[in-house]
């Protein structure tokens, strides 16, 4: 599962073996832009006017080289600047479109397994996960929005190389054209009254496509079926085999590979973002900032992540030889043996001020074993003489829902922890504290904008009972549970089934936790690279305001 970490907390379901989850996607054409009548719209920055053309062109150029990460993460940041402007918006659905086209054409189970399906077989999963939106779905949903972003879906998909290369070789852009004219003009938000509509549409498309590019049925409802579930939201989604063995893995914190997290970087290789502690990376000397830049002797320089992880992945045992390149440019050869490999939900404990106690715990998720690992951290710092404690969930992006009410049931004694509301009965739940073994430690929690779900559960009950004192920056606003739910051919559904309330009853969605106490935000390049077990107090401005708030409040509890 290398460089593919998941940002969803999870909790074992009741009904339907169900994960329930509190969750963290070619060419440009000419409708890149669309110019008023008057010419560019302009938009003002402080200090100066921008034009649209000017504002859209380094997104366009990310897009025009595929980077669609890169082209996402542009596109959402000027649209915090300029939330209304509809080129952006534009440009940002687009850019999510051809990154999930690219991903799932990298996806080795999607081509062996889902794609070769003929019609009929693809048609039937289409109706098993319709299913299961109607049933489960936190709001009706009429089925032309799912029909309506199917084709979308494969309307981008015509003119992604990926698409056309793996699908339609030697066919003629004319040709594609064609076909593409007849969905924008027949099919665009096609009016859709019920389930049979929805098929005999799809099997319409199916039959263009066939006969007017020979392009075959499955790839057709495949991009009716990953596309139908993105007009649900940013959360849901289909899941291939690959996908939902890997979300598993992350649940059970564990998983066969080396033990890095990755991203590309066009022309550099694949950047090691963090090198996991007792891994066979780390103990075959590779460090986070370097590049991975030749697996088996192929160069990965232009490789995207999922393609990279692909060519990682590998049974237990078996070995692959990686070029390594380090900061200073020189690259080297090592030979690494794949395991199981734990992933730690708590890879810092420790005293960080023995004069007045005060300790500090890292927590990166909300796995099935991170109740178990604070026990034995506390415990540990008990033991030491913690008198105070600095629990840090900054960029920890969630997990399960039942750790998240675990490990706050140590610091809270009574009362309502989260509660959860569907459109369903099954999804309406309370959770409570239990008093047993409860700590009163002064606390102080550190947040920033990645910490989501299942840290803004917990971030949520720390504010609403007064149990601690939050620093940092507003957090994500990510307050949906997503069920994950099986189905037949080893594939599943990640489907938004209910939204999250703090103890006073507030869902957040969008709109964060505010810390007590602000911190403008590290320099990124400063801390970026920091290890896994490392504590920065030099540099780390969250750290010390909580070092300070703590100090304040040990020395006033002293006799």
């Amino acid at each position: 599962m290398e460089g593919r970490r998941m940002g969803d907390i999870m909790r074992m379901g009741i009904q339907l073996r169900r994960w329930v989850v509190l969750v963290a996607l070619c060419a440009v054409t000419s409708w890149a832009y669309r110019a008023t009548a008057d010419g560019p719209i302009k938009f003002r920055r402080p200090g100066k006017i921008v034009s649209t053309e000017k504002l859209l062109t380094p997104g366009v150029e990310l897009e025009k080289s595929r980077q669609w990460l890169e082209a996402i993460e542009y596109y959402e940041k000027e649209l915090k600047e300029h939330p209304n402007q509809p080129e952006l918006q534009f440009g940002l659905r687009r850019s999510k479109y051809h990154f999930a086209i690219d991903r799932r054409y990298s996806d080795s189970s999607f081509l062996r397994q889902m794609l070769p399906m003929n019609r009929t077989e693809a048609l039937r999963v289409v109706e098993e996960v319709l299913n299961q939106i109607e049933r489960s779905y936190v709001e009706s949903l009429p089925e032309l929005y799912f029909v309506a972003h199917g084709t979308e879906s494969l309307y981008l998909a015509l003119i992604n190389p990926k698409f056309l290369q793996t699908n339609l070789p030697g066919v003629s852009e004319e040709q594609v054209k064609r076909v593409r004219k007849v969905l924008k003009e027949n099919y665009w938000n096609k009016p859709i009254e019920d389930r049979r509509a929805t098929m005999r549409v799809i099997n319409e498309v199916c039959d263009i496509a066939q006969r007017e590019i020979g392009l075959q049925s499955g790839p057709v409802v495949m991009e009716y079926l990953f596309g139908g579930c993105n007009s649900l939201d940013e959360y849901s989604s289909y899941l291939t085999p690959t996908r939902l063995k890997d979300l598993y893995g992350n649940i059970e914190g564990q998983f066969v590979g080396l033990g890095i997290e990755m991203k590309a970087e066009p022309g550099k290789g694949l950047l090691l973002v963090n090198v996991l502690p007792d891994s066979p990376a780390a103990e075959g000397g590779l460090y986070a900032g370097e590049h991975v830049v030749a697996i088996d002797g192929t160069n990965c320089r232009l490789m995207t992540t999922d393609e990279a992880a692909n060519m990682l992945q590998g049974k237990p045992g078996s070995q692959v030889v990686l070029g390594v390149e380090d900061r200073d440019t020189k690259v080297r050869q090592r030979t690494f043996y794949r395991r199981a490999v734990n992933v730690k939900s708590i890879p810092i404990a420790k005293i960080v001020d023995r004069a007045n106690g005060i300790a500090y715990i890292k927590m990166t998720g909300f796995q099935k074993n991170t109740n178990d690992e604070l026990t034995a951290a506390l415990r540990d710092m008990q033991a030491q003489g913690m008198k105070g404690l600095i629990w840090d969930v900054r960029g920890n992006p969630g997990g399960l829902l039942t750790a998240a009410v675990e490990v706050l049931d140590h610091f809270i004694a009574d009362g309502t922890l989260v509660s959860t509301k569907g459109r369903i009965s099954d999804q309406n739940w309370t959770y409570s504290a239990h008093r047993l073994n409860t700590l009163s430690v002064p606390l102080v929690l550190l947040i920033d904008g990645d910490s989501a779900s299942a840290s803004e559960i917990v971030a949520g009950a720390i504010r609403d009972h007064r149990r601690g004192t939050l620093v940092g920056r507003k957090t994500y606003g990510k307050w949906s549970v997503q069920s994950i739910i099986p189905l037949k051919h080893n594939d599943g559904l990640r489907l938004t089934t209910a939204k999250f309330y703090s103890p006073r009853g507030e869902t957040l969605g969008k709109i964060g936790v505010a810390p007590n106490i602000t911190v403008a935000e590290s320099s990124p390049t400063r801390t970026f690279f920091r290890g896994p077990t490392e504590v920065n107090l030099e540099e780390d401005l969250d750290l010390q305001k909580g070092m300070e708030v703590l100090q304040k409040q040990v020395q006033v509890a002293r006799p």
